[in-house]
């Protein structure tokens, strides 16, 4: 273990967005517990790609003892993340809102992230940015019943050791229908979950409200 070029993450400035996740092609970075972070010294190369995409400026480079960048392990890294996002049981199946039980192990402990349908498609992304480590679940406040909504997520709030809720939607007023849910939920549960809100602007942009 020697001095060498890695990156720095400053957590205090990083707003958990995940601009970076793509950028990092060794598959160094994470985001866990809402923040980048560096999963294996090992896995970063410390050529910095990733600074760049951050609007925050939570990323620079730095130099500091650390195992040399193992390329191989990076390589096999990447690979075995690529083979878990090729298939739904990284999270859970159904992922719908109206069909998810209301009871079940992988909420426990969980950090759920809601979706509003259209920011799948306006922010592919989404899968490498925030969906990693979350438990997801997916619905429509304009087209659906967005009391039903409510009801069912504060049961599951309710019924179950969930750690944090995170929504995402889209630009639009129609979707904003989440936030009330997600507050709606929060309040029928009884219990004080951390709840963070990411907007998706229609250029495809994230920001975290």
């Amino acid at each position: 273990m020697g001095i060498r070029k890695i990156i720095q993450i400053n957590k205090e400035l990083c707003n958990g967005c995940g601009q970076c996740i793509p950028k990092c092609a060794e598959g160094a970075l994470q985001i866990i517990e809402g923040k980048a972070k560096i999963v294996k010294d090992l896995y970063c190369d410390g050529l910095g790609a990733c600074v760049g995409h951050c609007s925050q400026g939570a990323l620079t480079v730095t130099e500091r003892e650390a195992p040399g960048f193992d390329e191989k392990a990076a390589h096999l890294h990447v690979s075995s993340l690529k083979a878990k996002k090729g298939g739904v049981v990284e999270h859970q199946w159904p992922v719908q809102l109206n069909l998810v039980p209301v009871k079940a192990p992988f909420y426990e402990g969980a950090d759920l992230l809601l979706v509003a349908d259209c920011v799948l498609v306006a922010y592919p992304e989404l899968r490498e940015t925030l969906m990693p480590g979350r438990r997801i679940l997916i619905g429509c406040p304009k087209f659906d019943d967005a009391r039903a909504y409510a009801q069912k997520l504060g049961e599951i709030l309710k019924q179950n050791n969930v750690a944090a809720l995170t929504i995402v939607h889209m630009e639009v007023p129609c979707c904003s229908g989440l936030n009330w849910m997600a507050n709606k939920a929060i309040e029928t549960s009884g219990k004080k979950i951390p709840l963070r809100r990411f907007e998706v602007l229609v250029g495809g942009e994230v920001r975290e409200l």
